[in-house]
Formats: C-alpha cells, sequence, structure tokens
C-alpha cells in the first residue's frame, strides 16, 4: 500500500477528476481539471500558481479513483497474494 500511496502523494501526478475554483475580480470560475493527491499535501506546486485560485477540491469521482488507488488495488494484490498460499497449502 505505501508502494502505491508514497508517489501518489509526494509527486505531481494529475489522476483524479476535480474542481478549481478561480476568483477574477467579484467572479468566481469554477473549471474541470485533473488533480494531484500532493497538492492537499502542499507539494507539487509554487505559491505563484495560486494566485487567483480560491479553492480546489475533488469531485465524487475523482474520490472514488483515490480510494480505488488507495485502498482497492491493495486490496486485490493481498487477496491475491492469499489466494496463491492457501492454494499451495491445499496440494500439499
Amino acid at each position: 500500500m505505501i508502494c502505491i500511496v508514497l508517489p501518489l502523494c509526494l509527486f505531481p501526478i494529475n489522476l483524479f477528476q476535480g474542481e478549481i475554483v478561480y476568483m477574477n475580480g467579484l467572479v468566481e470560475v469554477v473549471e474541470p481539471a485533473p488533480l494531484s493527491l500532493s497538492y492537499f499535501l502542499g507539494l507539487g506546486y509554487n505559491e505563484g500558481e495560486l494566485d487567483f485560485i480560491k479553492d480546489f477540491y475533488l469531485i465524487p469521482s475523482g474520490i472514488l479513483t483515490a480510494v480505488i488507488f488507495i485502498f482497492g488495488i491493495p486490496a486485490l494484490i493481498a487477496y491475491r497474494i492469499y489466494l496463491k498460499q492457501h492454494a499451495a497449502k491445499q496440494k500439499k
């Protein structure tokens, strides 16, 4: 699980669907954009890039994708290893 989570949280890999809220004077503009989990930890962007950005967040499909990457894939790998070990014990 750590092998999957660390790259997603440390490197700016824009895989997850989100929205960026820009503030242009008195007008807020919401733009869909792929986001990285590292942005939420303060990594992967420069302060100058956030001048007109009021907020950014993941939409539900982006949250689901993050949950699948963080929990689902490691769970499938662990289940596959368990099945392989269980099958090896059955053959003995």
